[in-house]
């Protein structure tokens, strides 16, 4: 099936880690050109590099959560490849250590808004700015994807931060951002992709664990673990106006029908 993004350009926040590395493979087999964003580290990406070369990927550095950074990676110095038709807002951090609400520390709380939710609103400010100036070509191919999270649906013990983040950018933000870019880009659409477990480098440690494996899995018909390529496939087609051309403000789950959490091991249970 032709999607037609042959040339389209393609921005992917977080494009070195595991979803965003899979997300630039395959908007590159589409035939699309891809910046491919990363904070602290690019070695992922060289692979890409290597095989497409400078004129269909190139890599551009930025702290997200800082304004000024953000603003440079939109700057026409940055556009080697034209205007962002295409924007996925994947990069983000999870907090390792499971930390109930009562012992959260302010500088936490802030840290991971500001790593998810803040940086992500500075991304999509900045690309909507652009768009506003962008030519009707450029516009009519827009579009948004915000990397959510089942966390943002379901929250997640000891991670309230992370799971009223995700929240804030599959809901609130999804759900206004799709009523204000048709202001400046009619056709323009943002949706969400929320994936659940995904097995990256980031979740292998805590994937070997079969007692994480297990409650992961036990409320999922699937009864298995998402690969980068599962979340990728999703987040690709929703970005073709032409194949999804009439989808907008939708969290699609990724998470092989997940019903929630399991929230008691038998020993918690008092008969």
């Amino acid at each position: 099936m032709n999607l037609e993004l042959q040339d389209v350009h393609v921005l992917v926040t977080g494009a070195s880690g595991g979803i965003g590395v899979a997300t630039c493979l395959l908007f590159l087999k589409q035939g699309a050109v891809v910046t491919a964003h990363y904070n602290t580290k690019s070695s992922t990406l060289e692979p890409l590099l290597a095989e497409y070369g400078a004129t269909r990927i190139r890599t551009v550095q930025g702290n997200l959560t800082q304004e000024d950074e953000v603003i440079r990676m939109f700057s026409n110095d940055n556009y080697a490849f034209g205007p962002v038709q295409v924007l996925i807002v994947n990069h983000g951090y999870y907090p390792p250590n499971d930390v109930p609400v009562w012992q959260m520390s302010l500088e936490q709380w802030n840290s991971t808004m500001a790593s998810n939710l803040t940086s992500s609103f500075l991304v999509v400010r900045e690309y909507l700015r652009s768009l506003e100036r962008a030519t009707d070509a450029v516009k009519d191919r827009a579009s948004v994807v915000l990397i959510g999270s089942t966390a943002g649906k379901y929250g997640e013990f000891g991670h309230a931060d992370y799971s009223a983040a995700k929240s804030g950018l599959q809901y609130g933000l999804l759900l206004t951002l799709k009523n204000e870019i048709v202001k400046i880009a009619p056709k323009a659409r943002v949706n969400a992709i929320a994936p659940g477990w995904v097995k990256t480098p980031m979740a292998e440690h805590a994937l070997k664990n079969p007692e994480i494996v297990y409650r992961a899995l036990a409320t999922m018909p699937l009864k298995k673990v998402a690969t980068p390529e599962d979340v990728a496939n999703q987040v690709v087609v929703v970005s073709s106006s032409t194949i999804s051309g009439h989808v907008t403000g939708q969290v699609i789950m990724v998470e092989g029908g997940m019903e929630g959490r399991l929230l008691n091991k038998p020993e918690d249970i008092i008969s």
